[in-house]
């Protein structure tokens, strides 16, 4: 006599387990300090349509490249997004390998108010620390 337990599957077992689907969050290649984050949280509060912060580069400078901080209105389809204790920070998958491990600081240095940027991956920074260089080969 065939024996049909062993042929049907336990329906049980076809409803996968929704915890599985869920990816586990990627860690975050940005860091933020907490003079940081504060600015942040106080920028995004004054703007409730920003969706959070973008970070990334543009070709300038002396060096090669430079950071740039904004607003972020919307976030794009190429848009790598992570969770900061609060702060949605979107980098362009291109810009990623650039700024990966970056330290963003928030000082104030007399008059003076403005990000600081501790990047693992720059090889050289102008003077001024307004640009930075990465060697390719890294």
């Amino acid at each position: 006599m065939l024996d049909l337990r062993q042929q049907v599957p336990n329906p049980e077992s076809r409803i996968p387990n929704p915890e599985s689907r869920i990816p586990s969050p990627a860690p975050m290649p940005i860091q933020l300090t907490e003079a940081a984050l504060t600015r942040m949280h106080a920028f995004l509060a004054k703007d409730p349509s920003a969706v959070g912060v973008r970070f990334g580069i543009k070709k300038t400078g002396c060096s090669g490249f430079a950071y740039t901080v904004d607003l972020a209105r919307s976030i794009a389809e190429n848009d790598q997004v992570f969770d900061h204790d609060g702060i949605r920070v979107l980098v362009d998958a291109q810009a990623l390998p650039y700024v990966e491990g970056t330290e963003i600081d928030f000082l104030r240095q007399g008059l003076n108010a403005s990000f600081v940027f501790r990047n693992p991956n720059a090889t050289g920074e102008c003077g001024c620390g307004e640009s930075f260089t990465v060697d390719p080969a890294n």
